[in-house]
């Protein structure tokens, strides 16, 4: 008996949560079936498993390049967003170069092994609290921005940034993580040295998660000799009730509690001179939501009133958790 694995590679984007194992008889294999029957076959699997079993033979491959397979991996909505000669060229190019949607407010891409809906919102498709007065916030063009304006903040005390998004636009059965994508307008920020900022994640009508997220990383502040590094949730969480910045705690309290409740996030540089810090997560089950229903997104301080000032904003990225990949 004559096997073949489908998803049981080393490519891009780990194992796939579909792994198949196709099996035939040794005197009729797999590859001398019809080309149509084996592309029906790749059709049912994922867009990391046809590129795998390609490799078996030149038939194959040309079953699994078809159109047949991979007009299923396209969304619908999207399959005109660009033009190539063929339905694997097409995702392809939607996996590799983010594509701009809705009069350039949103920026929209697969994630390449799974097919995934991918998004950011712009800072121009967001709520911004006192963008429109120049005072507070700047609209500026900057070349590493894939958006034709981002947001750069000049100084303010009440610090909010809201955002949302349609679930029929995210893919069903999905696990999603939410990142703020921003960067520092210059050598250094202020206000956000050692504040921290809440953020929530949740579906609209509904109790949102709460989560506190810093947005400068935890070295060591020069002028107080204190670094916050892995600070918990619950010293942040106490900070805020009392109003009295976490770092002024005994620190053997903020080390103490560190065992509950995990961490807050701190940022991450990405690979395109970006910054991300995760805001949360959230679940569209595989039934899909109800019409209407939108995930909304915040991020704040007003709480502790010190001025900031210093970082320009990208935008809000939507994207599968890895563990959709990977596992």
């Amino acid at each position: 008996m004559d096997q073949i694995q489908v998803g049981d590679s080393k490519c891009d984007g780990g194992s796939s949560r579909n792994d198949a194992v196709v099996s035939v008889g040794a005197t009729s294999r797999f590859d001398t079936l019809p080309e149509d029957c084996i592309s029906m076959v790749i059709y049912h699997t994922t867009p990391r498993d046809a590129c795998v079993v390609a490799t078996v033979s030149k038939t194959v491959k040309s079953a699994a390049e078809s159109d047949l397979v991979w007009e299923k991996f396209i969304p619908p909505e999207h399959s005109s967003l660009v033009s190539r000669s063929s339905k694997k060229e097409i995702y392809l190019s939607l996996a590799d170069d983010p594509v701009l949607i809705d009069d350039g407010k949103k920026s929209f891409w697969l994630e390449k092994a799974s097919g995934k809906k991918c998004y950011m919102l712009s800072a121009m498709d967001l709520k911004i609290t006192w963008s429109d007065s120049p005072a507070y916030w700047q609209w500026v063009t900057i070349p590493e921005s894939k958006f034709e304006k981002v947001a750069e903040l000049c100084n303010v005390c009440w610090f909010e940034i809201r955002g949302k998004i349609s679930c029929s636009m995210l893919s069903k059965g999905t696990h999603y993580s939410v990142y703020l994508v921003f960067k520092r307008a210059s050598s250094r920020s202020y206000g956000f040295d050692h504040t921290p900022i809440e953020a929530e994640v949740g579906f609209a009508g509904k109790e949102a998660k709460k989560t506190f997220v810093f947005l400068e990383p935890g070295d060591t502040d020069p002028r107080s000799g204190y670094g916050y590094s892995g600070v918990s949730l619950s010293a942040v969480s106490r900070a805020f009730r009392t109003r009295r910045p976490w770092m002024r705690f005994p620190r053997e309290e903020v080390e103490g509690e560190r065992e509950s409740g995990g961490n807050a996030e701190e940022p991450k540089e990405r690979g395109d001179k970006w910054r991300e810090v995760k805001l949360g997560s959230f679940y569209i089950s595989s039934e899909g939501c109800e019409e209407g229903d939108e995930v909304e997104i915040a991020i704040m301080e007003t709480q502790m009133g010190q001025w900031k000032s210093g970082l320009v904003f990208q935008g809000i990225e939507i994207r599968p958790m890895k563990e959709e990949v990977t596992k």
